[in-house]
């Protein structure tokens, strides 16, 4: 059995202090990065973390990484990552959603650069929402078995609150509006080198 490093879970204020000594790494969708992220954070979606390791091995030997998505749980799953490759890395306990509530200051781009989206619970509520909708009308209106659509949405959403997984966030995730432009990936790959 191998010994992996523990990820550890910093809290908003031990994070604000020392914010200008960590290499931040936001591993939400662009869309959602552009929504509002920690002063200094690059982007680096969840389904990116693999192809960004070299660099992010590269930054964590050089200082330590703090890992952030919107509520916690994607970056510790890409803290989790990283330990079984060997990368020591920081998690923020609540995410961006806690730094904000705090009252910490979330940087946005300029409107002009890019433009806010949803988060991707606010996606993901949207959708099964409509999933759901879409299969009782067709249940009342064509055909009592696609009541089913209904009952399946029913049962992902339960499978997902019992697992801590959303399989829909992963899909979404793959939507043109939430995939990084290549140049803006490449460049927080660059960035992460440099440190």
């Amino acid at each position: 059995m191998t010994n992996f490093p523990t990820p550890v879970t910093l809290g908003t204020d031990q994070a604000r202090t020392r914010l200008h000594e960590l290499t931040v790494i936001d591993v939400r969708t662009p869309a959602e990065y552009a929504s509002g992220h920690l002063p200094g954070a690059l982007n680096i979606p969840l389904d990116h973390v693999r192809r960004a390791l070299p660099e992010i091995r590269h930054a964590a030997g050089r200082g330590d990484v703090l890992v952030v998505c919107a509520s916690g749980v994607r970056s510790e799953n890409a803290c989790k990552l990283l330990a079984r490759q060997g990368v020591t890395t920081a998690t923020l306990a609540g995410g961006t959603g806690a730094w904000a509530a705090e009252g910490h200051d979330l940087h946005t781009p300029a409107a002009c650069e890019t433009r806010a989206g949803w988060s991707m619970e606010r996606q993901v509520r949207f959708t099964a929402g409509s999933l759901v909708l879409v299969g009782l009308v067709l249940g009342l209106l064509v055909h009592p078995a696609l009541l089913l659509i209904s009952a399946g949405m029913a049962g992902g959403l339960v499978f997902s609150a019992l697992t801590g997984t959303c399989g829909m966030a992963a899909v979404l995730g793959k939507l043109p509006h939430n995939r990084p432009h290549t140049a803006d990936l490449n460049a927080a790959l660059a960035a992460l080198r440099g440190r």
